[in-house]
């Protein structure tokens, strides 16, 4: 057991040698602690990037050709996504439902789907509204978060 006292050069700080070594052993398991466990627990999970690839038009409907970039992440029996298409004035127009799934882990895959009744020149942009199903390495909760939205087409694509 140890029981020197030691004197530092400010007065009035002295501190024993047990709480010194008390102290530096909180400090040393503190360090050792990885960043992700301090911040909340879990690792952060890898995001899942969705790409509005190309848009056309198809008769009445606008064609999108998406790009999922999951070439990080674990695999996915289910990602179904909620999308909002709006008109140049900024008024939601149409609505669908993708299952983009299933995604296998680290890969990018490519899904194309309709907005029916809606040309692509009278879409101003598509808005990823909702994750409504994701089944696979993550809760439905933290799959909206994850996910990372551009496009590369003349429509704007965003969350």
């Amino acid at each position: 057991m140890l029981s020197e006292t030691f004197t530092f050069s400010r007065p009035g700080l002295r501190h024993t040698a047990r709480s010194l070594a008390l102290t530096a052993a909180v400090a040393l398991a503190a360090s050792a602690v990885p960043a992700s466990a301090q911040e909340g627990g879990a690792e952060k999970a890898a995001p899942i990037k969705l790409q509005l690839n190309k848009a056309e038009t198809a008769g009445d409907a606008c064609r999108i050709t998406m790009l999922v970039d999951n070439s990080r992440g674990g695999a996915f029996k289910s990602y179904k996504v909620d999308l909002f298409a709006f008109d140049t004035d900024g008024v939601a127009q149409k609505r669908v439902a993708v299952e983009l799934g299933p995604i296998p882990a680290r890969k990018t895959t490519i899904k194309i789907f309709d907005f029916a009744g809606i040309t692509c020149q009278k879409v101003g942009r598509v808005l990823l509204n909702d994750v409504l199903a994701c089944e696979g390495e993550g809760a439905r909760d933290t799959c909206l978060e994850r996910t990372e939205t551009e496009s590369k087409a003349t429509i704007p694509f965003d969350r």
